[in-house]
């Protein structure tokens, strides 16, 4: 038996904050606001774990009222949620996400980010897939309001 789960989310732009996207720092920004380092990629990919374990999700695990929270490394998050999941006796089988952005061009971050990932979560490298997208001028993402992630998240019941 398998599972599979689901995640999304998205943060408004804050051109005065530093960009972390998938655990990498991306300095041509813009950043993006939230409670934590609001790394809005890794925010989805926790919440597709959580989901597929049936563990909750990441508000429950995580509360972005909590101070505790305030400045958070979103790769915790990560690593927090494949250890429940662990625990749980599931473990990842893979990963696919997609970040929707108009700036900055993240192809030439993806294969840093996708090794990134694979390291936080303890994968092989080709268990992570990591797409860009634009919004094409469209929604928040579209006029440069916001970017956002969805993922899917595949578990496996854990050997041993």
């Amino acid at each position: 038996m398998m599972r599979i789960g689901i995640g999304e989310d998205i943060h408004r732009i804050d051109d005065g904050r530093t960009l972390i996207l998938g655990g990498v720092i991306i300095e041509e920004g813009p950043g993006l606001i939230g409670h934590s380092d609001a790394d809005v990629l890794l925010h989805a990919i926790t919440d597709a774990i959580l989901g597929a374990a049936a563990l909750g999700d990441i508000g429950q695990h995580f509360p972005p009222g909590d101070p505790r929270y305030a400045q958070a490394d979103s790769a915790d998050f990560l690593r927090a949620a494949t250890s429940l999941a662990l625990a749980s006796g599931w473990a990842i089988a893979n990963i696919d996400a997609t970040v929707r952005a108009e700036r900055p061009k993240l192809g030439p971050y993806i294969p840093h980010i996708r090794q990134r990932i694979a390291e936080i979560a303890s994968l092989d490298i080709s268990c992570v897939s990591i797409k860009a997208k634009t919004s094409e001028g469209l929604d928040a993402v579209g006029r440069g309001e916001a970017m956002a992630a969805a993922a899917a998240v595949l578990l496996q019941p854990r050997a041993g």
